[in-house]
């Protein structure tokens, strides 16, 4: 097709210009250059070619554009099977248009960038699938709800609600969730809530929902026992209901609306694999530190290797949390639940720890808290990661503290979308561990 003859300061919103994509890059795209303005590229796989649409641009800076017609197609490139996906379209999925093994390269190429380029490691990565690969692995989702009275995830990059439903189920949830669609009872003072988009944008084709306020949202949340549990913004109850997970072994309390891995098997996976990589190593009788701890999933991996004899500290901002893993490792003597912002709570606690479990936020430990880690010379940190770049900044940090990374494993939680979750093992540099 004829490339129409602009300037890189002609690319704005709606203008469609035929690129050769790039390489893959964080966050769910590619980078393709026009005129040589960055565009990061939605819909994309590295080495293609392809018409792509702006959709966003800023002055003197990069673009953003989604493919609409390709040209080369990669060999494993497929046809995404979710009505909700594609140009436009629902914001959740990044990879819907690639083979999984295809997709987990893709991740995995990520991880490895961002190690060299953060940490100046060389790592190889290899993405590990999980049982139950692909779809309908989501037990857990945070959905918004329209004027309309449509539940669904978010168009991308906007707040129009993908209207989710049995007929056009979102294909990486269960069935139960996309069922409870159906029948959801939405309370009035929610639905009064969501606002209305400006006059003059309703009824405008591919405008979407434009409002100033955020929509309601509501939590789906699927026990163990398949019963699904829906929690409305500022409910009657004080609190939200508490669901029962199963995870290692056994079972755990957890809030409807709070953290719990949404892959059905990713608690498990993730597990034992924090197990693995306390392995090795005499822990019996001796002190282990779960930061951001949640209702206690780690820190119960902690407790079985330190032993009855051992103590376990862990460490949760969430006060409900906090509570629920007082609960959920009550049968171990030596447990302790410090409520607070980990930063805060760390110069408090009893500095002779062995081992450290953490599982920071998509922001990650960040320098200061990671820097007082290394201070404290534990035998192993144990890095739970959701966010590749975070994991890397706070990698340099230790390195630079006397910590070696042994060892990295990657997880595909979240297939069909960008985000992965890793497991890094740090040491100190001169152990011969």
């Amino acid at each position: 097709m004829t490339q129409p003859d602009l300037s890189a300061d002609d690319l704005t919103p709606g203008v469609e210009v035929v690129v050769d994509v790039g390489p893959v890059a964080h966050g769910g795209h590619c980078v393709a250059r026009y005129d040589g303005r960055v565009i990061f590229v939605r819909l994309a796989l590295p080495g293609e070619r392809a018409l792509v649409r702006i959709t966003q641009a800023r002055r003197g800076s990069y673009c953003r554009g989604e493919v609409v017609r390709v040209l080369d197609a990669d060999p494993r490139r497929i046809t995404a099977p979710c009505s909700h996906f594609g140009p436009g379209g629902c914001g959740g999925c990044d990879f819907q248009h690639a083979e999984l093994d295809l997709q987990r390269e893709l991740k995995a190429v990520v991880i490895t960038e961002q190690l060299r380029r953060l940490a100046g490691l060389e790592v190889v990565v290899t993405v590990e699938p999980l049982p139950g690969d692909g779809f309908a692995w989501r037990r857990r989702v945070r959905w918004a709800l329209d004027p309309d009275g449509r539940i669904g995830p978010r168009g991308v990059r906007s707040h129009r609600v993908m209207a989710v439903n049995q007929r056009r189920p979102c294909l990486i949830a269960g069935a139960e969730l996309n069922t409870a669609t159906d029948t959801l009872d939405v309370p009035p003072r929610v639905r009064s809530a969501a606002p209305r988009p400006p006059r003059a944008s309703r009824g405008r084709p591919g405008d979407g929902l434009r409002v100033a306020g955020a929509l309601p949202e509501v939590v789906l949340a699927q026990a163990a026992d398949g019963a699904v549990t829906a929690t409305w913004p500022g409910g009657a109850a004080p609190t939200s209901p508490v669901i029962v997970e199963h995870a290692a072994g056994r079972d755990f309390a957890v809030a409807a609306d709070g953290f719990w891995q949404p892959h059905v098997a990713a608690a498990d996976v993730l597990a034992a694999a924090v197990r693995d990589a306390l392995d090795g190593l005499d822990l019996a009788g001796r002190t282990g530190w779960d930061l951001y701890g949640g209702v206690g999933l780690f820190a119960d991996v902690l407790a079985r290797a330190v032993g009855e004899a051992g103590t376990v500290v862990c460490v949760e901002s969430d006060e409900r949390a906090a509570a629920l893993a007082a609960d959920n490792l009550a049968r171990h003597p030596g447990f302790t639940v410090r409520t607070g912002d980990v930063r805060d709570v760390l110069p408090e606690l009893d500095r002779n720890v062995a081992a450290v479990v953490l599982d920071p936020p998509r922001s990650g430990a960040g320098p200061r808290l990671s820097a007082s880690l290394a201070e404290l010379g534990p035998d192993v940190i144990v890095y739970v990661a959701c966010d590749p770049a975070a994991l890397a900044r706070d990698t340099a940090v230790l390195l630079v503290g006397g910590y070696r990374l042994d060892s990295l494993r990657a997880f595909d939680t979240f297939p069909q979308t960008h985000h992965v979750e890793c497991v890094a093992r740090f040491v100190p540099a001169a152990s011969g561990i």
